[in-house]
């Protein structure tokens, strides 16, 4: 432990988000009755790109950029690792609190609704920092329970009343299994520290009660990652949900749920040692092959934009369950790098994919592709930001998306996994068309010559163009941001 080298409290940028909330919540309470729309997204913004930066200078700062603090008896770890997530958290919260400042304009209950996307902030930053597998579960329902009503927060909407009932049902069962999990983790090994797991599976023969609770322990991930098998609720919940909590939760949620299985299942359940009894990396390497496949097929054949953006983002999940199995391999701090680096282009792409539903919602325009025809002569600039986004999410070279699949695929091919690489090329090929049918809808396709656009929501344009200048600026800083993630996993 050398927490001796941070100035600032290490849970700074974790104390951040939950302040923030606090403070949305106070003035709702000062001015319950003034129009304060404007004010409670700029805090929001505010907050959590605070929370940002104070992660990005910890990991920055020299002297504390290898450090790792761990209050609470271990129960809690502040580490490169853990700061790289933080900064991603921040990053899509403060885009969609933008964003969100014309999409509930017109709506009530807007200081919940923003104190509860800071609530769910604050969770996936303590699933991050979580070292113990008791803080893991309760971090992971402090992110479920606010996205549950973020869901159903258009609650006459019967789309989002219905998606907020599936996604409370699957979680509910889900958090069950793995609190189940856990207590059969504990009782195979009398601790629920990840570093004590792991002394006592090395140190004794696991048995299968031990595999058992591993398996359990998974599925909770699995869901909050939307990867098969427990990925239904995501289609519903995410074409129901107002589209910027779509963006939050395809995005920040699913890289918090990447995050604690990360740590969890590099640092308690060394694979060398419980392999005999449950190989995960073999569990994870067949729901990689399987999440990828189902995802990018049944995103091909919708007719919904916002719906097939929902399906891609269960293939996406496909993608970075590949650095998941791949980290039983030779070069496991480099796949996890990898995965770490996507994950933190897939926030710009994908929330920028979904605020640009978001936009098109607000104008009234229609979710299906004919709806988009002709888009970009009426709105050209917003349709630029989509392309970019887009083809970057398919993996071409017009931002980051591209390069964080290349090393994410590399470090899995030099970690032996050669053949879920191959099925994951084929599901990047198929990505291309139908994501492309969205961008010929909006360029090459005539329009209906009868309907204007309703005006230029301010918010919603620049969370649309922040997140397409993001993945294009990411190309020049991809270095910068690879290297950080690298050397994060190498202290895992």
């Amino acid at each position: 432990m050398t927490d001796a080298l941070f100035t600032l409290p290490a849970l700074t940028p974790v104390y951040l988000f939950g302040l923030t909330a606090l403070l949305v919540l106070g003035i709702d309470t000062l001015a319950p009755a003034a129009r304060k729309n404007g004010l409670l997204a700029a805090t929001t913004a505010l907050g959590a790109l605070a929370a940002t930066g104070v992660a990005a200078w910890f990991l920055g700062k020299p002297g504390t950029s290898s450090s790792v603090f761990t209050p609470f008896e271990n129960a809690i770890v502040v580490d490169p690792f853990a700061l790289f997530f933080v900064a991603l958290f921040g990053v899509v919260t403060a885009l969609v609190a933008v964003a969100s400042y014309d999409y509930v304009r017109d709506l009530p209950h807007q200081a919940s609704y923003y104190a509860l996307v800071l609530l769910a902030g604050t969770g996936m930053a303590l699933m991050a920092v979580a070292n113990d597998l008791a803080a893991v579960f309760i971090a992971l329902e402090l992110v479920s329970l606010p996205s549950y009503a973020l869901v159903a927060y258009l609650k006459h909407n019967e789309g989002s009343v219905e998606g907020a009932l599936k996604y409370f049902l699957v979680g509910a069962l889900s958090s069950a299994t793995m609190l189940y999990g856990v207590s059969l983790v504990y009782g195979a090994t009398g601790t629920m520290r990840l570093g004590g797991i792991a002394d006592a599976v090395t140190s004794g023969t696991p048995g299968g009660l031990l595999g058992l609770g591993v398996v359990l322990v998974a599925v909770g991930f699995l869901f909050k990652t939307a990867s098969v098998p427990v990925h239904f609720w995501a289609p519903e919940a995410y074409e129901g949900a107002p589209a910027p909590v779509s963006a939050f939760l395809s995005s920040a949620s699913k890289a918090a749920g990447f995050a604690a299985a990360f740590r969890v299942f590099t640092v308690a359940f060394p694979l060398s040692a419980v392999s005999a009894t449950v190989d995960w990396a073999l569990l994870f390497a067949v729901l990689a092959a399987v999440t990828m496949t189902l995802g990018n097929f049944a995103a091909a054949t919708q007719t919904n934009v916002k719906r097939m953006l929902a399906y891609s983002s269960i293939g996406q999940a496909g993608y970075v369950l590949i650095g998941l199995a791949a980290v039983a391999g030779s070069v496991d701090s480099q796949v996890v790098g990898a995965s770490m680096t996507h994950l933190f282009v897939y926030g710009f792409m994908n929330t920028g994919a979904f605020l640009f539903v978001a936009l098109v919602e607000h104008w009234g325009v229609g979710r299906t592709f004919a709806d988009y025809d002709g888009l970009a002569k009426r709105a050209p600039v917003a349709c630029a930001a989509m392309t970019v986004v887009l083809f970057s999410l398919a993996g071409l070279p017009v931002g980051a998306g591209f390069l964080s699949k290349y090393v994410l695929f590399l470090s899995a091919w030099g970690a032996g996994f050669g053949w879920l690489v191959a099925i994951a090329i084929v599901n990047s090929a198929l990505s291309v068309f139908y994501y492309s049918r969205v961008v010929k809808a909006m360029w090459v396709n005539d329009a209906d010559d009868g309907f204007d656009l309703p005006g230029t929501p301010a918010g919603l344009y620049a969370g649309v163009l922040a997140a397409a200048v993001g993945t294009v600026l990411l190309l020049g800083g991809f270095g910068a941001v690879y290297e950080t993630a690298q050397h994060a996993a190498s202290l895992l």
